[in-house]
């Protein structure tokens, strides 16, 4: 494989690294994804976004999702901000359509230099999380340490969200890996630990599956405005605060989820083809 150029960008700390196949051609496997990721011998980040040809005419490009460990992922919020705000600044333009296994999501420019994205319906019932055998997805059978009782939603990948009265205090390096590999969820599962705190806001904390603990989730706290809302612990609009920062969310009554919030550019450079070989 020859020299790879990319840019590495995040949101809320939430971090990618950016590859343009339809520039040059990207060939990743599992083991190629890992080394790129690793944070020690790699560039690191939580996840690879490979911009793709779309095949879908109504979209202007396709983003592929790898995860760190090499796993493809459906749908990521933060990461479909960084994408946009590349393909705008490309373009010219103040909306982008992309393309992703998870479907269409549209995003455009809104103020200060923040993206919003249409990160597209929610899902609930147990079939599209989804889970292993019929359950409420209000009330999920799922205890890890001090975490019981968890919300299940998918918006274009599973998330089990708890909430708790004090996120901080959570274990989450230990209890993430358990909820995760679950035997409810057959596609493993994103969880979300959450508090609901005074004025409505939610503060959240996250373990993505294939990733571990990462400073923010644009899917992640999505679901966990969706969940609130269900449990009636807050209305549909939430300002979100993730250890990166905050997202603001909004579940239309159309069942269409929006996100908002800033991207950054970290740097850009090449992947040298030993780091891959």
């Amino acid at each position: 494989m020859n020299e790879l150029s990319f840019t590495k960008m995040h949101g809320l700390g939430n971090d990618f690294v950016v590859l343009d196949a339809r520039r040059q051609p990207v060939e990743l496997d599992q083991a190629s994804a890992r080394a790129i990721s690793d944070r020690r011998s790699g560039i690191g980040c939580d996840q690879i976004l490979v911009i793709e040809a779309a095949a879908d005419s109504d979209a202007d490009i396709f983003m592929r999702i790898l995860n760190a460990d090499g796993s493809e992922s459906a749908a990521c919020g933060n990461g479909a901000r960084c994408v946009a705000a590349l393909m705008m600044a490309e373009t010219g333009n103040d909306k982008v359509r992309i393309e992703t296994k998870a479907g269409l999501l549209s995003a455009n420019a809104a103020e200060d230099g923040y993206i919003a994205v249409d990160m597209g319906e929610v899902h609930l019932d147990w079939r599209a999380i989804p889970l292993s055998k019929k359950a409420d997805t209000l009330h999920l059978d799922v205890t890890a340490g001090m975490l019981s009782d968890a919300v299940g939603v998918n918006v274009g990948n599973p998330h089990a969200v708890f909430f708790v009265d004090d996120a901080a205090a959570v274990p989450l390096q230990e209890l993430g890996p358990q909820i995760e590999n679950h035997a409810l969820f057959p596609q493993r599962v994103n969880v979300e630990v959450a508090q609901i705190l005074r004025g409505g806001s939610i503060r959240m904390r996250v373990w993505e599956r294939g990733v571990g603990i990462t400073r923010a989730c644009g899917s992640g706290a999505c679901a966990t405005v969706v969940a609130a809302s269900r449990r009636e612990l807050s209305g549909r609009s939430s300002i979100v605060i993730l250890d990166g920062g905050a997202l603001g969310i909004e579940w239309q009554e159309d069942n269409h989820i929006i996100m908002i919030g800033p991207v950054a550019t970290s740097y850009a450079g090449v992947i040298d083809p030993s780091l891959l070989a």
